[in-house]
């Protein structure tokens, strides 16, 4: 799915409303309509509505979902933000519709007028700005939203929280004014900034909703932005033929484990096996053995000289895919036997955990890494590989140019998880849960791209199958433990289930 920048998405509007064709105001009856029937869903009828309206067409959005839920029998009040004169002209419909409505009352808010308190259990819905802000809200505007978020009441957001930038990062400062929304019901196409941790506080649990935008102009339009939904995965799985063997499937390599750390290399072999590939071989240092062929007997070994550490593979030419880093360490003779892997490879490598932090201690050897080469950082990771940032949309324009600079994937794990594409495109996952947040959940993520390498996946099909998978099989642990109770083990255990839903 098409993540769209805010200009994109007012031309994709105008496209519809010539082309479908639809006038601009019956738009504005579908979204508000959608919204209408996710909100009678979730809101419990006695609560009281209270929608808060700026004068443009976000504020007309409002309107109509007021006129909607008052209909419904639900109590509604509306407080309208600047003068009758400012309204575009579907705000001043709908505003002359819900005139027509005495049970809704509705209310002018000036800058020297008392801002209203709530009842319990009221509702507010912030039709303020959407997505049409060009700057930081000041005065009379930010008193109103502060006054909105301290009055701990439930907040709705209509398509954006008010004085949230979708395609750039808020104010830097202590206090940003933003709406503190608990839901924010968006319209699709999704926007870029709520993919963001910096926003989570604003945006809340956002849910996308379909509007009925010409899904013409959205298959022509050029973008950098990508959401992975279940269909893009879809058409990605390779079904298996009838006579497949294991020779059809690939053979992986998998470099993990040290004194302590063995457990990795268990967590990146399980979810290497249940990733599909026909062969999973680990190599460890030679005290692993015991463990390695007790805990995964499917995985066959490939044994360093050393008792601890990793030292170098002898033959790299039999395997189809390649991932290495969890638990090896950071020693100096496997420092060495990186680079030597990253020279002698020959095919691109999957770097994880150890691996990427060999990376960061000896950049100019990033250089050298096989094109199209998958790295997987977590945000501290990220940080020694490409330095600091001083913001989430700067983190990610760092990410995009490591890619293209490297002509690497880079998977930066976390709520999202972003790909980035040695073309500089970005996809972010729709999967997970924050019970993955736990020790060894990113030693099965590794396991599972070296799976579907092995078995002939592109890069780019490895990492966003991937990570789909990885965050499809934490929901579904998470549905039968909690995201508490949630371990890693969990999620390997629940790949099967995962791969069975896109079939």
């Amino acid at each position: 799915m098409k993540i769209f920048p805010v200009e994109l998405i007012r031309e994709a509007d105008a496209y519809t409303i010539k082309n479908e064709p639809i006038a601009e105001i019956d738009l504005m009856e579908r979204a508000a309509t959608a919204c209408f029937y996710w909100l009678i869903r979730n809101i419990p009828f006695h609560k009281k509505i209270v929608v808060f309206c700026g004068t443009g067409n976000n504020g007309g959005d409002g309107l109509v979902i007021a006129r909607m839920m008052s209909a419904r029998g639900y109590l509604a009040e509306v407080f309208i933000l600047g003068p009758a004169e400012k309204f575009s002209e579907s705000c001043r419909i709908n505003y002359e519709r819900v005139q027509a409505v005495p049970e809704i009352k509705t209310l002018f808010l000036a800058e020297n007028d008392p801002l209203p308190e709530f009842e319990p259990e009221t509702i507010v819905i912030d039709a303020i700005f959407g997505s049409g802000l060009t700057r930081e809200p000041s005065g009379f505007y930010a008193k109103v939203i502060r006054h909105l978020n301290e009055s701990k009441q439930l907040i709705v957001a209509i398509d954006v929280p008010s004085g949230l930038f979708c395609d750039r990062t808020i104010s830097i400062g202590k206090n940003p004014v933003a709406i503190h929304a608990d839901y924010t019901l968006t319209f699709s196409p999704p926007k870029l900034g709520f993919f963001f941790p910096e926003n989570d506080k604003f945006a809340g649990k956002w849910q996308l909703l379909d509007i009925g935008i010409m899904q013409e102009f959205i298959d022509h339009a050029d973008t950098r932005n990508f959401y992975i939904d279940q269909d893009d995965c879809r058409r990605i799985l390779k079904p298996r033929t009838k006579f497949s063997h294991k020779g059809t499937f690939g053979h992986a390599l998998l470099i993990c484990g040290g004194p302590g750390k063995m457990g990795a290399a268990i967590l990146a072999a399980r979810g290497c096996l249940h990733a599909g590939p026909g062969l999973v071989s680990v190599h460890i240092p030679g005290r692993g053995v015991n463990i390695l062929q007790t805990a995964v007997p499917e995985a066959m070994l490939d044994i360093d000289k050393d008792d601890s550490l990793f030292t170098g593979v002898r033959d790299l030419e039999k395997y189809s895919a390649i991932a290495m880093g969890p638990g090896i360490g950071t020693d100096r003779q496997t420092q060495a036997a990186v680079k030597l892997l990253i020279q002698d490879a020959g095919i691109p490598v999957i770097f994880d955990a150890d691996a990427l932090n060999i990376l960061s201690e000896n950049k100019t050897w990033i250089t050298f890494i096989p094109k199209g080469s998958i790295l997987t950082p977590h945000p501290k990771e990220f940080e020694r590989l490409a330095g600091k940032s001083s913001d989430d949309f700067e983190r990610n324009q760092k990410q995009r140019e490591l890619s293209v600079k490297y002509s690497s994937y880079i998977i930066l794990k976390g709520a999202h998880t972003a790909i980035t594409t040695p073309d500089g495109r970005c996809f972010f996952n729709s999967t997970g849960n924050p019970g993955m947040a736990t020790g060894g959940s990113g030693d099965i993520l590794t396991g599972i791209l070296a799976g579907l390498f092995a078995q002939g996946y592109s890069p780019l099909e490895t990492c966003i199958l991937g990570v789909y998978l990885h965050g499809l099989a934490g929901d579904l642990a998470a549905e039968i433990s909690g995201q508490e109770a949630l371990i890693a083990g969990d999620i390997a255990d629940n790949l099967g289930k995962a791969f069975q839903t896109l079939y």
